[in-house]
């Protein structure tokens, strides 16, 4: 991260808040359609990467929604499939941006970041059973997942995830599917492999241990950013056309202290997340996937249970859960004071009807926190029927802060998904919200930009870079257009 002294007569095109996978990847394409923007990152903490973008402070999935089964609702009896087009797509743009990152040599070694790992959904109980062969009869048909597989036979899902089928009951009803072309990504490594790309490439500096404190209009320019050294307590006010907040739960209070209408009745909800690891290496190699099942009736979608292989590090992992948890802070490295910071009159409403129609989330998070090491194993023996606690660990993951906003009928409701909240004139925008997160990153960094740079992007040289650099963008995708691009992505990220 840069060295050089931060000079506070520069006035910048675009200041991105938060060292993590968003504003890596905002700043890149940035720089990529036009070089000589005026682009600066800071970072509070010492490194980039280190919240929610860190390796073991998310699920590491490729999230296509080849397994994910909250993607897929059943409806009237029937199981729709359009939020899992939409994130298949969103994730296929971000492939498509490391392809491009890869293919011009700015990535030399995307193994370091993306591996193939297939992507299974697997089922308990003949109810679910029905419900994913449903699942399945209605992706097959569909180009995206035309390569979907689905079983009940038990010596099928023995090939394909030998370690849960160890020791099963002959009556146990269950089905699985697979997709062969599912990822595992470790954003951490490839956050900081996009920084890299900046500060060596494109003249962009990454500044850590440097705290936003405020941010205010400008008369001279758009906005002055008030930064300290964490370091020196030393004081910056920076200026810059553009501001982006990217900065994970710490968001909302940043956004709380812009003087800006669009972010009124805007709240969050802090939810903590823990794994179990396991630490047996035996264990470790029996299993090679990514096994996901449906979340507990009335059980929130982040707790959806599932069993992976992750790449961390350069080792091979195996980690189950999530397992939830609630702590104030909206950061892993915040403060416990941050829920209460976050409670202003205009989201006071908000906050009290997201509670009062979202009780069976707090008596879930209840029941997680209060969670012995041994009933964390119980749930893990439902995949593992002969785990053994000596074998695991417990492995504390990154902090959430879901999105509360207003309703009319409600009050507030809780969203589990993210939002981009901009000005009207596009010069500040702020990301809130959670999964799925790193995986749609470019895909809602292109939102961003939509809002903040249009003139960039509908230029006769930004829609030729474009074309090339995410072919997905702003288009109806045709099957055969997908196909291509799959298989290209597929070459250029040695998967």
């Amino acid at each position: 991260m840069s060295k050089a002294k931060l000079d506070s007569k520069q006035e910048y095109d675009l200041i991105c808040v938060g060292g993590g996978i968003m504003s890596a990847t905002l700043a890149l394409i940035s720089k990529l359609l036009k070089p000589d923007l005026k682009v600066l990152i800071v970072e509070r903490l010492s490194e980039v990467a280190q919240e929610s973008s860190a390796a073991w402070n998310n699920a590491g999935t490729g999230h296509s929604a080849l397994c994910e089964l909250n993607y897929c609702p059943e409806e009237d009896g029937k199981v729709v499939i359009d939020k899992a087009i939409k994130i298949c797509q969103q994730f296929e743009e971000s492939k498509q941006f490391w392809s491009y990152l890869a293919t011009h040599g700015l990535i030399e070694d995307p193994d370091s970041f993306i591996a193939s790992v297939p992507h299974h959904s697997w089922v308990l109980g003949k109810e679910n059973a029905d419900y994913l062969e449903h699942r399945f009869n209605t992706m097959k048909h569909h180009f995206m997942f035309d390569t979907i597989q689905f079983t009940k036979d038990k010596s099928k899902m023995k090939e394909w995830f030998p370690l849960i089928m160890n020791n099963r009951d002959e009556d146990e009803v269950m089905a699985a599917s697979r997709i062969d072309r599912g990822t595992e990504v470790n954003y951490g490594t490839l956050t900081k492999t996009l920084f890299n790309i900046l500060e060596t490439k494109f003249d962009t500096p990454v500044y850590c241990n440097m705290e936003v404190k405020d941010i205010d209009p400008s008369p001279d320019i758009d906005w002055t950013v008030e930064i300290e050294n964490l370091e020196t307590n030393q004081k910056h006010n920076l200026e810059s056309k553009h501001v982006f907040i990217g900065a994970g739960g710490g968001s909302l209070l940043l956004l709380q202290k812009v003087e800006i209408d669009e972010k009124e009745g805007y709240g969050g909800f802090p939810i903590s997340g823990e794994w179990l690891v396991c630490k047996n290496e035996a264990i470790i190699k029996q299993h090679n996937a990514k096994v996901y099942s449906k979340a507990g009736l009335g059980d929130p979608p982040m707790s959806t249970p599932h069993l992976d292989t992750r790449y961390i590090n350069g080792k091979r992992e195996l980690l189950f859960g999530p397992f939830a948890g609630f702590s104030p802070k909206f950061l892993k490295e915040g403060s416990n004071f941050d829920l209460f910071k976050s409670v202003k009159f205009d989201n006071i409403s908000p906050l009290l009807g997201a509670f009062w129609h979202n009780l069976p989330l707090t008596k879930y998070l209840i029941e997680q926190v209060t969670s012995s090491h041994e009933d964390r194993m119980k749930e893990l023996r439902k995949f593992v029927k002969d785990a053994n606690s000596d074998d695991w660990e417990i492995l504390v993951a990154g902090q959430r802060v879901q999105i509360i906003k207003k309703d009319e009928f409600e009050g507030g409701v809780l969203q589990f998904g993210t939002e981009v909240v901009s000005s009207k004139d596009g010069s500040i925008t702020c990301l809130l919200g959670a999964s799925p997160g790193a995986s749609t990153a470019t895909s809602v960094m292109l939102q961003v930009l939509e809002k903040a740079f249009p003139e960039l992007l509908n230029s006769e040289e930004g829609k030729t870079v474009m074309d090339k650099m995410i072919p997905f963008y702003n288009i109806e995708v045709t099957e055969d257009l997908f196909k291509a691009q799959l298989k290209k992505s597929a070459v250029a990220l040695k998967l």
